[in-house]
């Protein structure tokens, strides 16, 4: 028997799934709308195919939520795999290079060298993302020039790597044989940070290639994945707890209290005053009942609407 949807609130909800490997992004959204029998699904960042963990979902109102949920810090767990170099920077991709053998005993004989190299990926970096991703290039996808047999490289750009920490490298083997060294890491970085091209890039510097065999997002900004709902229920249409709105934006956000009338008139997108000592670049303004009456931008104690979250005015006060 086909479970119903789970029932959708007015203002709908922000869902977190623990996404399972060899599932992309897309396919997870698909299923969340059939469990929650609602089109208007989208996500805050997607996750490669190889990749498992947090995937942040909005559904119905609540995915105006989300463009400023996009932005927040990640935090991943990886391994990397030094000594090969693959096309698509993860373990999926071919493999264009392959050190010699005396390059990685030399490695595993000075691994300071590693902990040198990671330290200088910390910070404030220029990264190019990795070549096959989403990414457009005249209008086209960069993976897709990739497969078409073209050589891309994509431009650099700014990202923070608050955290790089490894663990101990230890010395495997590739399926044939090949030697080669893996460490695990942790990773806590900016939006648009690409922990493949970290992998690549900590390869290159250490002049033997790398490669990630492992990646799981742990955390989206203050939301993890130990409190996500598993991928086994969203497949059989139970698409778990959602997380409310106002909820969310209180996590994220200052909280402006708002009167009943306040809340009717932010609802019909005037400006109020409050108190000048509150100043915040986004406040969440909630009604009497704990409802997100919209996302404020408070200046001297004068606000600004950002993002509304309208409901029929019966409702406003409630």
């Amino acid at each position: 028997m086909t479970n119903e949807p789970t029932p959708l609130p007015p203002q709908g909800g922000i869902l977190l799934i623990d996404k399972a490997s060899d599932w992309t992004s897309h396919d997870v959204v698909a299923k969340a709308r059939r469990a929650l029998g609602t089109r208007k699904v989208g996500h805050a960042g997607t996750l490669d195919p190889m990749a498992t963990g947090l995937l942040v979902l909005g559904a119905g109102p609540a995915t105006r939520l989300l463009t400023h949920l996009v932005g927040l810090d990640k935090t991943y767990t990886a391994t990397i795999r030094l000594g090969v170099a693959t096309v698509t920077d993860d373990r999926e991709g071919d493999r264009i290079s392959a050190a010699p053998a005396e390059l990685i005993a030399a490695l595993a004989a000075d691994p300071a060298r590693i902990v040198r190299a990671v330290s200088e990926l910390t910070g404030d970096i220029e990264q190019a993302p990795s070549a096959v991703s989403a990414i457009k290039v005249d209008g086209q996808r960069a993976y897709d020039r990739v497969r078409a047999g073209e050589q891309v490289e994509l431009k650099k750009r700014p990202v923070t790597i608050h955290s790089f920490e490894t663990g101990a490298a230890r010395e495997a083997r590739e399926a044939d044989g090949l030697a080669v060294i893996d460490i695990d890491a942790t990773v806590r970085c900016s939006t648009g940070t690409y922990i493949r091209a970290l992998a690549r890039d900590l390869g290159a510097a250490l002049g033997v290639g790398g490669h990630l065999t492992e990646l799981r997002r742990e955390a989206v900004g203050p939301f993890l994945a130990a409190e996500a709902s598993s991928m086994e229920a969203l497949i059989s249409g139970e698409a778990g707890p959602l997380l409310s709105p106002a909820e969310v934006a209180a996590t994220l956000f200052p909280v402006l209290q708002l009167t009943a009338q306040q809340a009717i008139d932010i609802g019909h997108g005037k400006r109020i005053e409050v108190d000048p000592a509150f100043d915040a670049p986004l406040a969440a303004a909630l009604a009497p009942s704990g409802r997100l009456v919209g996302l404020l931008k408070v200046k001297e104690g004068r606000t600004r609407v950002v993002t509304n979250f309208p409901t029929p005015d019966t409702e406003v006060s409630a």
